[in-house]
């Protein structure tokens, strides 16, 4: 999982304003009253959103299972002058040499933990490594958005450097959405390269997810849809919980 193309990833999601989920998460953070001051970016991928805090003064450290990933997270570390710990560690089994203020985990993270009990252990370590009063944000893909949405559809983009075709598949019996991306690069000689990568979603009910949390001991502050404090409903498509410790 994301072997082959983590080094145009930012490039094929060009429809992710960084900046409006950096605004969103300060947001929370002004609406708790917390001032964090070392962030733990879990699942970072290619370390978009930790660039970003890391830019405001967040002592930030990163951590995802992809190694590829993390190469491009450090190169862009190192070309802004940011000293950004990354670590190369599973979600479900991470350590820390210390405590963190906040911990985040976007761009629906928490669905690639597809066995239950790696949620709550995920959860677990998250309630280890927060300080007392310490804050959890993360999303999920709710179950709407992958069965109704991306499951058992076809997404295609063609441009000149970089064109894909996404083919999803998702299976009621097991709440899992199969993605099945095809994309071809053009390399240096103007030739196009073929990469394909299989993703899984699980879909987690609102209650699920809740009762995770409270096993976790994370007492939940807030449910909000997308970018708002709205409640989310039956059709929210990405689903912010907050949690403190």
């Amino acid at each position: 999982m994301y072997r082959d193309f983590a080094y145009i990833y930012d490039n094929l999601l060009y429809d992710i304003n960084v900046t409006q989920w950096v605004g969103y998460i300060e947001s929370i953070f002004d609406k708790y009253n917390k001032k964090p001051e070392i962030i733990l970016d879990l699942a970072c991928g290619t370390g978009r959103i930790t660039t970003e805090l890391a830019k405001k003064g967040y002592d930030m450290i990163g951590i995802d299972l992809s190694s590829e990933m993390l190469n491009v997270a450090k190169d862009k570390a190192t070309a802004h002058s940011l000293d950004v710990l990354y670590l190369n560690q599973n979600m479900s089994e991470f350590e820390l040499y210390g405590t963190v203020d906040a911990v985040i985990c976007l761009l629906d993270s928490f669905n690639y933990l597809i066995n239950e009990e790696d949620l709550y252990k995920t959860l677990n370590l998250i309630n280890n490594y927060l300080n007392p009063e310490g804050i959890l944000i993360f999303d999920i893909n709710s179950k709407y958005k992958l069965s109704k949405i991306l499951g058992n559809n076809v997404f295609y983009d063609v441009s000149d450097q970089i064109s894909y075709i996404w083919e999803n598949k998702f299976i009621n019996s097991k709440n899992i959405c199969e993605m099945d991306l095809t994309f071809f690069q053009m390399d240096k000689d103007g030739k196009y390269i073929r990469y394909d990568e299989i993703h899984t979603e699980r879909a987690y009910s609102i209650n699920e997810i809740d009762n995770a949390l409270k096993s976790a001991k994370l007492n939940v502050i807030g449910k909000f849809n997308e970018f708002t404090f709205d409640i989310p409903d039956a059709k929210s498509e990405r689903i912010f919980f907050i949690a403190e410790k």
